[in-house]
């Protein structure tokens, strides 16, 4: 195993809910400051790997480990985005960014006086480009920059890692190209691990430098059938290049052809993988297969 890629591990992780298995023996090792993107059909269980990374649900069998400690409750080491934007309402934007550190809910941040306080809240406004609207309210503001304010907020508790659950899910078209060049630029510029759910097969690989494929379109040496308690598995790993900074990479016949491939590998219900032939293409790619899984 790459001990550079110990940042992020789950190992042999199952997760069932009333005994239907959702996660199936997931395996996973993901270096700091990777940009891993997971895409999957509808309730592949995408959200339910994300959680257990938060530590919001805890695993049915199996680990989750952040610096290789065993993940607890959530905490700020794991900052979370979601779709719907975390804001409140009666608060300026400045005062939402730095809500976590006036709440002494960063290490230190108690002993913080109000100007550092305010001074580091500027800063991020300044990363994320906000800080002429600090004084505003979030009605007064676009769905996109809103969003950008829930990054701040997340990202001024400096977490270890950035886990971020469809954001853009609700944006139109041009705003979420807008938010997608604007993320890219923010992971170069602060180096941090991203770990990003989406639907949307040309957000995950023009955004990240790794695509996960979560599917429970697959088969494996239990058989096939109603009687198969099976769930979904990582059933693609593809290392991404890293693109030019706008949106024209999307047109490429390189892009195009990776978005038709992993909409065969995990979208189509009739394309069933053997477990051995999955294509993990990243190097630090790994599974630990069953004896009843290996069966060919």
């Amino acid at each position: 195993m790459n001990q550079k890629a110990r940042f992020l591990q789950v190992i042999d992780v199952y997760k069932s809910y009333s005994g239907k298995v959702v996660l199936d023996n997931i395996d996973l090792q993901v270096k700091k400051g990777e940009f891993c993107t997971v895409v999957g059909p509808s309730g592949c269980g995408k959200s339910t790997l994300l959680r257990l990374i938060v530590g919001a649900e805890k695993p049915t069998e199996g680990e989750v480990l952040l610096d290789q400690v065993s993940v607890g409750p959530p905490d700020i080491q794991r900052g979370i985005v979601f779709q719907r934007y975390s804001l409140f309402p009666h608060l300026t934007v400045l005062a939402n960014t730095s809500l976590g550190l006036r709440l002494g809910g960063r290490p230190g941040s108690e002993r913080m006086s109000s100007q550092e306080i305010k001074d580091e809240s500027m800063d991020i406004l300044e990363k994320i480009r906000l800080a002429e609207h600090a004084d505003k309210y979030p009605h007064q503001l676009s769905g996109g920059m809103q969003q950008r304010v829930a990054i701040g907020q997340s990202m001024i508790m400096k977490p270890k890692i950035l886990l971020m659950d469809e954001p853009f899910g609700a944006l139109d078209p041009d705003t979420r190209e807008d938010m997608q060049l604007f993320l890219i630029e923010l992971w170069e510029q602060e180096k941090m691990t991203i770990f990003f759910v989406t639907h949307d097969l040309e957000e995950a690989a023009f955004l990240g430098t790794r695509m996960l494929v979560l599917s429970q379109y697959y088969s494996d040496g239990r058989g096939n059938g109603k009687g198969i308690n099976r769930g979904a598995k990582i059933i693609s790993d593809h290392p991404l290049p890293r693109m030019a900074s706008n949106t024209s990479g999307k047109q490429s016949r390189e892009f195009t052809r990776l978005i038709t491939q992993i909409r065969k590998e995990g979208f189509d219900p009739d394309y069933l993988q053997h477990a051995h032939e999955f294509n993990l293409l990243h190097p630090d790619s790994f599974q630990t297969l069953t004896e009843d899984e290996s069966r060919i």
